[in-house]
């Protein structure tokens, strides 16, 4: 029959330390999942926000190029290139329309890490 040792740590300065290095090696795995967690959310955020975006900038060339030869063939006889400069500061406006919206969405704070960070703020305070 082998023997086996069993290492048991009493109290003492080993026990201690080795207590601390467990208790500290399971805060940082429980972080490390936590923002794992909310990293996949984030990714569907993003997602969410790269689709929106792909189906704007869609929506936008298929608006500039039927509407901008229709209203220019239309309206060239009687305005002549005014109707260009008028045309430019239509789709002027509709972009500064789409980069605001984004940034809005951005703004929402759907692509930090809310929980994460409050939770490191914590450990943070409870260490110091």
């Amino acid at each position: 029959m082998e023997k086996t040792e069993t290492i048991v740590h009493g109290p003492g300065l080993m026990g201690g330390l080795t207590g601390l290095a467990k208790n500290l090696f399971g805060l940082v795995v429980s972080r490390v999942e936590l923002a794992a967690i909310e990293l996949s959310e984030v990714r569907n955020h993003l997602i969410e926000l790269l689709a929106l975006f792909a189906g704007a900038v869609l929506a936008v060339w298929f608006a500039i190029a039927y509407g901008t030869a229709t209203i220019v063939a239309l309206a060239w006889e009687s305005m002549g290139w005014k109707i260009l400069l008028i045309m430019f500061l239509v789709f002027l406006a509709i972009t500064a329309f789409l980069v605001f919206r984004g940034m809005a969405l951005l703004k929402e704070g759907k692509l930090a890490f809310p929980e994460t960070m409050k939770e490191l703020k914590n450990d943070r305070e409870m260490l110091l």
